[in-house]
């Protein structure tokens, strides 16, 4: 009773899945992921055991083949199921129940799987990967694109309530995400999963990219938020004077602000911090 897509970026070798449904927190249920190892998304009359399992599965060496083969042959509900696999290599697997409820369907392509059940028709899942594949951008961008060209081919027939996000490295610890975004309830989950996106790139910005402020200003960050990253960008472009006027203001506001530039400072977040505390 939903539509996702699961997919691999060649580029950067991070693998994410993305959902939309009329199923409530269905971001937190359909996908799952880990680095180094694949992306799981289990939907329709769902059973949440083939994303850990099919993911520990492919961790011990299995295809997405083989280990989704081997959860539906001890899965006696199988064919009310829909599952995609995704390796960490681009291998996909997906498999849809003859009992999920119509339309149900898939496409795959190099690297990429859109999965849909109770929706419109097959337009829903192809226009995914025609959208992805077109997509420019992150990971996680070109997957919401995909949402939302589905959304827009008909989508849940039902309508719509939740959506979410997941993208993981091509390697690091199983907790690592590049992103990992959720909307459990909304009327309207794509819109707001794309304002969220815009914060997690803003919020990624600060402290790793030349005119952070702006990329903060432009995803609708609160105006601590954008002052911060005028900070940072003062701080690494060797703006003392600009950055020691910004801390002013802070100080000026609340005195506590000290510790925490300290401890940013400490922790080599932020250059310069001596220097810029040195007048306060």
């Amino acid at each position: 009773m939903t539509y996702s897509i699961v997919a691999r970026d060649p580029e950067t070798g991070q693998v994410g899945a993305a959902v939309q449904s009329r199923a409530f927190r269905s971001g937190a249920v359909v996908a799952w992921a880990a680095p180094g190892v694949g992306v799981v998304a289990s939907q329709a009359f769902s059973e949440r055991s083939y994303g850990p399992l099919g993911l520990e599965l492919m961790r011990s060496g299995k295809t997405p083949e083989q280990a989704l083969a081997a959860l539906r042959v001890a899965d006696p509900l199988a064919e009310s199921r829909q599952v995609a696999m995704l390796a960490a290599n681009g291998e996909v697997a997906v498999f849809t129940g003859a009992d999920c409820i119509k339309a149900a369907g898939h496409f795959t392509g190099e690297g990429v799987s859109a999965q849909a059940n109770c929706v419109e028709g097959p337009a829903v899942w192809e226009s995914m990967v025609a959208a992805f594949e077109a997509a420019a951008g992150s990971l996680a961008r070109r997957l919401l694109t995909a949402l939302q060209a589905a959304e827009a081919a008909g989508g849940d027939w039902r309508g719509r309530q939740a959506a979410g996000i997941r993208v993981v490295p091509a390697e690091g610890q199983v907790w690592e995400t590049v992103c990992d975004l959720r909307v459990d309830d909304h009327p309207e989950p794509l819109a707001e999963l794309g304002r969220l996106l815009g914060l997690h790139e803003g919020y990624s910005a600060i402290g790793e990219v030349d005119d952070s402020a702006a990329v903060a200003r432009a995803a609708g960050m609160e105006a601590l938020d954008v002052r911060f990253a005028e900070l940072f960008d003062a701080a690494r472009s060797g703006e003392l004077d600009r950055g020691r006027a910004l801390v002013a203001e802070l100080l000026a506001e609340d005195r506590r602000w000290r510790d925490y530039l300290v401890a940013l400072g400490r922790l080599e977040h932020l250059p310069h911090a001596d220097e810029l505390l040195s007048a306060s």
